[in-house]
C-alpha cells in the first residue's frame, strides 16, 4: 500500500473522498468536485463499510482514522465519537461536555472543521431547539443521516 493517497467514490450522497496515511483515513468527506484518486485495496474496504453504514446495515466503524486539528477540536470531536447511534445532543451539550460550556459556537466550528465525517458523527449535533442547523454536507443530508439512523437503531 502506498503511504499517502486518496480515492474518491460515488455513493447515494455523491462523490465521497477517502484520504489516507498508511492504514489510517485522514480525511472522509462528500466533495463537490469530480477528482478521481487510486482506488486500493484499503480505500475499497473503507467504501464497503460506508455503504453498509449508508444501507443501515452498520452502526460503527471498524477502520482507523488519524484526527489532526487543535486540541479543542480533538477534544470536540471525540466527544462526537460518544454520541450514541441514532442519537442528538446540542452544541451546548457538545461544549458542556469538553469542559467549556459557553463555546458552543466554537463547537460548531470545529464540526465544520471535522475531518473525518459520517466516523467521527457530527450530523447528530443540532441546535438546543431542536433544528437541525450546520452540516458541511448540507442539512438535507444531515436530515437523512439521522432520519436512516433513527429507523435502524
Amino acid at each position: 500500500m502506498e503511504d499517502k493517497g486518496f480515492a474518491v467514490y460515488k455513493s447515494i450522497f455523491g462523490n465521497i473522498k477517502i484520504e489516507y496515511d498508511g492504514e489510517k483515513i485522514t480525511m472522509l468527506k462528500k466533495i463537490y468536485t469530480d477528482e478521481v484518486g487510486k482506488k486500493t485495496e484499503f480505500t475499497d474496504r473503507v467504501y464497503k463499510e460506508l455503504v453498509e453504514y449508508f444501507n443501515g446495515e452498520r452502526k460503527s466503524f471498524d477502520f482507523e482514522y488519524k484526527l489532526v486539528g487543535t486540541d479543542f477540536q480533538i477534544k470536540v470531536w471525540e466527544a462526537l465519537c460518544d454520541i450514541p447511534y441514532g442519537e442528538n445532543r446540542s452544541y451546548k451539550d457538545i461544549a458542556e461536555a469538553v469542559g467549556s460550556p459557553k463555546a458552543y459556537r466554537a463547537v460548531g466550528m470545529a464540526n465544520n472543521k471535522n475531518p473525518i465525517t459520517f466516523a467521527v458523527p457530527c450530523h447528530r449535533v443540532i441546535g438546543s431547539n431542536g433544528k437541525l442547523i450546520g452540516y458541511a454536507g448540507g442539512i438535507e443530508m444531515k436530515k437523512k443521516l439521522l432520519d436512516m439512523e433513527k429507523s435502524n437503531k
